[in-house]
């Protein structure tokens, strides 16, 4: 799809402009990629892959309780989200899987293993990761994933095969496209309302929209079982999260899930829509901590 800017992005990610913008930021192969590393120095490395709209900044409620509990954590914005760059690329996972592998590397952290969390449409992000580089992994969370519904005629990356129709769509009714998808995502009204500012702010840099579609063009979100097959096999320790009305990636999807990553451990939250870690951080964390610990302590043992 021909890269474009849409009426509402009314502001550019430049280097002076990032100076007043919170956050860390490091310029990889594709271009610049908006980051945090926090916690206990000597933690174990937590790291992040969020979904289709998500700035780095969905992450903080998680990160606070990971931090409190001794984990050090690593969060970015996917290109074309947040303060990353809006980059003029094919948006597949393997653009993302690229960005975190050279993240990771950048920073100095791939002399140990990591700890992964993905969610949504994170979680195919992490699991295609996971299976270029399955040695470099600890642990892996997988958080209400997308990539199990059957594909339909009315799949997004099928209505917008052609660049063409995408492009018109976009520029057209991307802006109300997008708000609709967040107001599904949460189940707590106030809650949706914050999703929506931190989300919609971000999207006021340049190119935002481009990215978002291009990313519905080429990487999949349904019909991707093969995907959690693969990973399934890699003898990764895995953790299935999912929350109860979860109106994205409903919780049919759970048992086929289950069935398909054979995790060591899987949960299901409740009161809790489809953004768990968002929503329900004290929850999620009470379950990502201990499972990342054990694991240590079977390796340190």
């Amino acid at each position: 799809m021909k890269y474009f800017v849409a009426a509402a992005e009314d502001r550019r990610l430049t280097a002076d402009s990032r100076h007043a913008l919170r956050g860390s930021f490091i310029e990889l192969s594709d271009g610049v990629t908006h980051y945090e590393l926090t916690g206990p120095e000597h933690g174990e490395v937590v790291v992040m892959a969020g979904g289709l709209t998500i700035p780095l900044f969905y992450w903080d409620g998680l990160v606070t309780e990971l931090h409190a509990r001794g984990l050090r954590t690593l969060t970015f914005s996917a290109y074309g989200r947040g303060y990353s760059d809006r980059v003029q690329a094919r948006y597949d996972e393997r653009l993302f899987a690229r960005q975190l592998a050279e993240l990771t590397d950048r920073l100095g952290l791939t002399t140990r293993l990591l700890h992964f969390v993905g969610t949504s449409m994170g979680a195919l992000v992490a699991m295609t990761y996971a299976a270029q580089s399955p040695a470099s992994l600890s642990t892996l969370t997988i958080v209400g994933p997308a990539g199990l519904a059957k594909p339909q005629l009315t799949s997004p990356h099928r209505l917008l095969r052609s660049d063409l129709l995408a492009g018109f769509v976009a520029r057209r009714r991307g802006r109300q496209i997008l708000q609709g998808h967040l107001g599904h995502n949460v189940r707590d009204p106030e809650l949706g309302v914050k999703l929506a500012d931190m989300v919609l702010d971000a999207f006021r840099f340049e190119g935002s929209l481009y990215a978002v579609f291009d990313t519905l063009q080429h990487l999949p979100v349904s019909g991707r079982d093969d995907l959690f097959r693969k990973t399934g096999t890699l003898d990764i320790p895995t953790l299935l999260l999912w929350g109860d009305e979860d109106q994205v990636t409903p919780l049919r999807h759970f048992d086929t899930a289950r069935a398909l990553l054979k995790p060591q451990h899987h949960h299901v939250i409740p009161e809790c829509g489809h953004m768990a870690p968002f929503e329900r951080p004290l929850d999620v964390a009470d379950q990502i901590a201990p499972f990342v610990v054990a694991r240590s302590e079977r390796l340190d043992s």
